[in-house]
């Protein structure tokens, strides 16, 4: 259980921000604060995808185990596709992002809708 933490996300771009302050303090917590950029934006952009895209109820869970991984799980079906956005285009490079600052994403589909995942290593214990 202190190697798990779940966010259930309201479904309003407005609280990414609340959303990501959260993670910051949660890997704060766990003494990973150098790994906070990187999750910050890999959470950003899940739960941006989520909301924009899936149904609620969108739930966030951050895991520490053998890696730090970012769990994003909301009612829809649909499964996300890395695209490559042309310059001129506003979006399309979220998953892109996720996929060059992790070690490995994914997504998997539930009997509620479906989960992405992302993993990223953890620092080196010193």
């Amino acid at each position: 259980a202190d190697r798990v933490h779940t966010w259930d996300i309201h479904p309003d771009p407005a609280h990414v921000a609340a959303t990501r302050r959260s993670v910051s303090e949660q890997l704060a917590a766990w003494g990973l604060d150098e790994t906070a950029f990187v999750t910050e934006l890999v959470v950003s952009e899940l739960v941006t995808n989520a909301i924009r895209y899936g149904e609620p109820p969108i739930r966030l869970r951050l895991i520490r185990h053998t890696a730090l991984i970012c769990e994003v799980s909301d009612a829809s079906s649909t499964s996300p596709h890395l695209r490559r956005a042309h310059a001129y285009d506003e979006g399309g490079r979220g998953l892109m992002l996720v996929a060059q600052l992790t070690q490995r994403w994914g997504s998997r589909q539930t009997d509620s809708g479906k989960t992405i995942w992302a993993e990223q290593p953890l620092p080196p214990a010193d």
